[in-house]
């Protein structure tokens, strides 16, 4: 590969004597790697079945190789939500940042879902989770990541820094910024990143990063937590971003990141931070930035949405009372057709562009309630009365994803379909057979 020359000097500098072993890992191939979703399974539930050649990633308990030339992304098991498909070293974000359940998090830059999905099933359904991107277009992506994981307490929305920055001050438990940058650490993964380097891109991109750390500081409560990174290796882009943050927000301070699994210590004084290189473990690049908000710890309350009547919920309690065994407790809201389940911790959202508010539970039309291929996701097959759960090696599974009729013995109504006791989707079935629900945008192709 032809790297800048501007670049090549700089990399020079930065690593020394490790300069030509960074550019010996060009000529090794690239690590393929997946995320177990402890929401539906563990990490030894996923690898005992045995479908893929999997080796856990170090740094991240949900992580593992897969070798190349598997294909998960065209398995069962990737449609009914049980792994996310992620570059090894990218995991690390998701996993320094520690996350308890309760939380309130926000994940600022979160498209395509990558690190939004690790840390909402960190959360284990309990919090809050606010996945944002500028980009509507990125942000659908992130939506449905979002929906095929499971998550039910988040919210998708395409905002500007700036204006959440206005909305949400003090709010957040923790912040993840995964910042826009030059890519350098991804040059091996995605050489075209190459032809687009150049010094003016740094600095662009440090000027959106001070942007967005701006923001970031206002929404961050005394005492919470936020972790910046990157996949560049630019001092400019990470330890100087980081340090004119640090001068100008005095009440921030580095915390410590664990050097284990290869990780180093950030450049100059900066030795809190962490470094990640392809030529130092099986992965790309990275930095990492775990900062403290000082501050006597509390929480701020934002008015929240006001609940529906329950006249307007009717059907939903009709479907509820024929389909669930499960009952659930909290409130519910009617935004144009579609019904939601809002998270507990939900602020209000008025005026701001947002693409899911909560646990979208389907459509109330005519009367009628029909459940959704998000609410299918984020149940479990002992939720609900009804299920066809057929045997992965089942050629109905196919089937089913590619949108076709199957046949299945049981009670007629609507029908959760299941793989090995995990879901995909709905059908209703009527005198034997499953007439198919499943999604038309996730189908099999």
């Amino acid at each position: 590969m032809e790297l800048p020359m501007q670049y090549t000097e700089k990399m020079k500098e930065l690593l020394g004597e490790d300069y030509l072993k960074y550019l010996g890992s060009f000529e090794e191939s690239r690590y393929f790697g997946l995320r177990t979703n402890t929401l539906k399974l563990q990490p030894e539930d996923l690898k005992d079945k045995k479908v893929f050649s999997l080796t856990p990633v170090p740094w991240c308990r949900e992580g593992f190789y897969y070798i190349e030339g598997e294909r998960p992304a065209k398995h069962p098991y990737y449609h009914a939500g049980l792994y996310y498909l992620q570059e090894p070293s990218a995991m690390s974000p998701g996993a320094v940042l520690p996350i308890e359940p309760g939380d309130r998090v926000l994940d600022i830059c979160a498209a395509p879902g990558g690190k939004s999905t690790h840390l909402g099933a960190r959360l284990q359904g309990e919090g809050l989770l606010v996945a944002n991107d500028i980009s509507v277009g990125r942000a659908k992506a992130l939506l449905k990541n979002i929906e095929l994981f499971g998550i039910r307490n988040s919210v998708v929305m395409s905002e500007t820094p700036n204006k959440l920055g206005e909305r949400f001050q003090g709010f957040f438990d923790k912040i993840l910024i995964d910042a826009p940058c030059s890519g350098e650490g991804m040059f091996r993964k995605e050489p075209d990143m190459v032809k687009s380097w150049n010094e003016e891109m740094l600095s662009f991109c440090q000027k959106e990063q001070t942007k967005i750390l701006e923001s970031c500081a206002h929404m961050l409560r005394p005492g919470g937590m936020m972790l910046y990174s990157t996949c560049t290796f630019a001092v400019e882009e990470n330890e100087k971003s980081i340090e004119n943050f640090l001068k100008s927000h005095p009440e921030f301070s580095l915390l410590p990141i664990v050097k284990e699994y290869g990780f180093v210590d950030g450049v100059n004084e900066f030795n809190q931070c962490a470094r990640l290189y392809p030529h130092r473990l099986k992965g790309e690049g990275h930095f990492l930035a775990l900062m403290l908000k000082g501050g006597e710890a509390q929480r701020v309350v934002l008015t929240g949405e006001a609940e529906e009547g329950e006249r307007d919920l009717a059907p939903f309690f009709e479907f509820a009372n024929k389909t669930l065994q499960t009952k659930f407790v909290g409130t519910y809201k009617i935004f144009g057709d579609s019904l939601y389940l809002l998270p507990k911790e939900m602020p209000a959202m008025k005026g701001l562009r947002i693409l899911r508010t909560g646990w979208q539970l389907g459509t109330i039309k005519k009367g009628r309630f029909e459940p959704s291929q998000a609410f299918a996701m984020g149940l479990s097959k002992g939720d609900v009365m009804n299920a066809s759960d057929f045997p992965l090696q089942d050629e109905r599974v196919i089937r089913y994803l590619k949108g076709e009729t199957v046949e299945a013995d049981g009670k007629d109504g609507w029908t959760l379909v299941c793989v090995d006791g995990y879901p995909l989707g709905w059908a209703k079935r009527q005198a034997g057979r499953l007439k198919n629900k499943y999604a038309v945008r996730w189908k099999w192709e």
